[in-house]
């Protein structure tokens, strides 16, 4: 799982280890040499002696392996084909190395009658030894990749030049061999985590869906990373370079602006219930030093007499955090369960008597189990009372909803919210994956409930069939901020972010030490984006030696258009079909620049967005941090407190989002 040109930052860092050992033990020798007359002095010194040559060759190998590693680019390999032999060659040094630290222990062991700073010095080169050869081991189980060997055969074609049937044999064998090893790795990864038929499903789903998504490509880790840094400073070179009279300014009427304005002060009072729903942890996240003490007599207590006025399971300290965040009171909530299992998630049900409303409240992802059920990100076709042909959604999140259903209709929680206050109206809502459970919860509840809202703050993009994206905007309001990342993630993004990282990748004729280096560089203190090549010139294609495996097609026809054979499943228009957000979209935007991580000076506005805005992922600092649910709702109180200004354009108009 690493390249060739991989080995510049890991081989500084050796040879400067090294380089500081071997004057360390030259200095030694130097300056106590004769102070090994002793007993066992010889064997010492002679130690000393090869350990020197020793070190010196490993660090010309190592140097060697480091200067290599800088030169070509990342689709240009050839002037690194000597790398292979400059490893072999460091591995067999490993060999005399081992020998000669387990000789040096063995010596030092034998009661040596030496200067005791001689023979601590001599300790201390041996655990050195030890040390490296051990990291050195790790480092290799961990990015040991089984499948390297896989296309051994095809190095520089692939499978192109195999005729259709051998081509599908092999691509079918190279997935089935991929999915097996994602499924292991996953199953060791989420070890403590049960072995139940839902979860045995969710992890053959995430295996498949990982070996889909990388067995058609040669990308290694830092591959990625820097596609992604080429993506971001490209995105903004686009955005600098942009005339003002490009973006185009929409007047909306009022009634429009009104319903803004309405639909805005509904998501800051619900998002109070989405925050709450995530108990204990995001309260204390949210307050670090008073969090604790307000909910820690909630933990330690026993249950009382209000605790038994609520159904639900596993209670323990968020029931404190909830009362806290919501402001509410024990008698306003009919449920409250964190249950936790994959394909069921935690939820809470509470009675809004501020909007006269039954609130339903769906967690988002805050466990392994939950990083599951987002991941089953097949398609699968609900069973939905509304009228719309194709009901097709997200297979994890559309389960999980329909766990949320079963409770709530067959264990009668929304009867008996309903019995006591028979005139609210339902509303449900929920973050991130309790977003996307609570639009398809809406869908769900709709035929019985017509009057049934829902707000979903930052859902998911991979969510919804097209007619039911269309069909949820009359009842269904979702909130994105800034460049979140996860309203923007879904399969096709996915595949059309692997395509970009590919293109650029391949139009980059540096080295990937000096794309990374200045990628830190401006994440970190910002600066001007490099200039970058946007299309492939005729003339550079004979340069790229070795192209790969996935850019197959853009370097051979020179178009950005390229696309995946029939035989790829993300191809397929019934497992991994095109889906959309639930519902109209309102998103935040920072207004001005803030500073790259800062937030404290943030201003937002409000607008609404079309779908489209969010058909590419969009790289930078804030695409993370712009998710979690505490900013969201510091944007949230920005906004609705009047501290900046509306920008509105109509919730149909076309993207004037940058893209690349």
């Amino acid at each position: 799982a690493i390249a060739s040109d991989d080995l510049v930052f890991p081989g500084f860092f050796e040879l400067s280890l090294r380089v500081v050992w071997w004057i360390g033990i030259l200095t030694l020798y130097l300056m106590h040499r004769g102070k090994l007359d002793c007993t066992g002095g010889a064997l010492l010194s002679s130690y000393l002696i090869v350990l020197l040559v020793l070190l010196a060759i490993i660090i010309c190998t190592v140097a060697a392996i480091t200067c290599v590693s800088m030169k070509g680019t990342i689709c240009n390999p050839g002037p690194r084909k000597s790398m292979s032999k400059l490893l072999y060659l460091r591995l067999a040094l490993f060999l005399p190395e081992m020998v000669w630290a387990s000789l040096g222990a063995a010596w030092i062991a034998d009661d040596v009658q030496c200067d005791k700073t001689v023979v601590n010095g001599i300790i201390a080169t041996v655990v050195i030894s030890w040390v490296i050869i051990v990291s050195t081991v790790v480092t290799i189980i961990i990015v040991f990749d089984p499948l390297g060997g896989k296309m051994a055969p095809y190095p520089s074609a692939g499978p192109n030049h195999l005729d259709s049937r051998e081509s599908s044999q092999l691509l079918n064998g190279l997935k089935t061999a991929a999915t097996s090893v994602w499924e292991t790795r996953i199953k060791l990864l989420c070890c403590c985590i049960g072995k139940d038929d839902h979860t045995r499903v969710a992890f053959s789903s995430t295996a498949e869906l990982f070996s889909t998504y990388f067995s058609d490509t040669d990308l290694v880790p830092s591959d990625i990373a820097a596609g992604l840094t080429l993506l971001h400073q490209q995105q903004d070179n686009i955005r600098n370079s942009q005339e003002p009279d490009e973006v185009i300014s929409h007047s909306p009427g009022p009634p429009q602006e009104a319903d803004l304005d309405t639909e805005l002060a509904n998501c800051h009072h619900y998002m109070q219930f989405a925050a709450a729903a995530y108990g204990w942890p995001l309260y204390v996240y949210r307050n670090p030093f008073t969090g604790l003490c307000k909910i820690g007599g909630d933990c330690c207590r026993s249950r009382t007499t209000d605790y038994d006025l609520v159904g639900g399971d596993r209670l323990h300290c968020h029931f404190g955090s909830i009362l806290h965040t919501t402001g509410l009171q024990y008698r306003d909530f009919i449920h409250i369960s964190f249950h936790d299992k994959v394909y069921e998630l935690p939820f809470l049900v509470a009675l809004d008597h501020r909007k006269e409303s039954v609130v339903v409240a769906v967690r988002g992802t805050m466990s392994l189990q939950d990083i599951l059920t987002d991941l089953s990100a097949e398609s699968e076709t609900l069973n939905l009372e509304c009228g719309v042909q194709d009901c097709s959604a997200h297979k994890g999140i559309s389960q999980a909803a329909r766990y949320v259903y079963q409770r709530l209709v067959n264990d009668g929680i929304l009867s008996q919210a309903f019995s006591i206050a028979p005139e609210y109206r339902l509303v449900v809502v929920g973050h991130s994956l309790g977003a996307g459970a609570a639009a398809l919860l809406a869908l769900m509840l709709r035929s019985s409930y017509p009057q049934v809202r829902c707000y979903a703050f930052s859902p998911p993009r991979g969510l919804l069939s097209k007619s039911l994206y269309e069909y949820s905007k009359t009842f269904i309001v979702s909130l994105v901020l800034g460049k979140d990342v996860i309203p923007r993630l879904s399969v096709t993004n996915l595949e059309d972010l692997k395509k970009r990282i590919l293109r650029v990748i391949a139009h980059c004729n540096k080295p990937k030490y000096q794309i990374l280096l200045h990628g830190c560089w401006y994440e970190l203190f910002g600066g001007s984006p490099e200039n970058f090549p946007t299309e492939l010139d005729g003339g550079t294609q004979g340069d790229l030696t070795q192209p790969l495996l996935g850019e197959q097609s853009l370097l051979s026809h020179g178009s950005p258009t390229y696309s995946f054979s029939s035989d790829s499943p993300l191809e397929s228009p019934t497992k991994y079909p095109p889906l959309y957000p639930p519902g109209r979209i309102i998103h935040l935007e920072e207004e001005g620049t803030a500073g790259r991580f800062c937030r404290s000076a943030a201003r937002y506005s409000a607008r609404w967005s079309h779908e489209s805005q969010f058909s590419k992922i969009l790289i930078g600092p804030k695409m993370l941090t712009d998710h979690m649910p505490d900013i969201l709702m510091k944007a949230l109180d920005s906004v609705v407190s009047g501290q900046a200004g509306y920008a509105f354009c109509p919730p149909g108009g076309g993207s004037n989002v940058d893209v690349v």
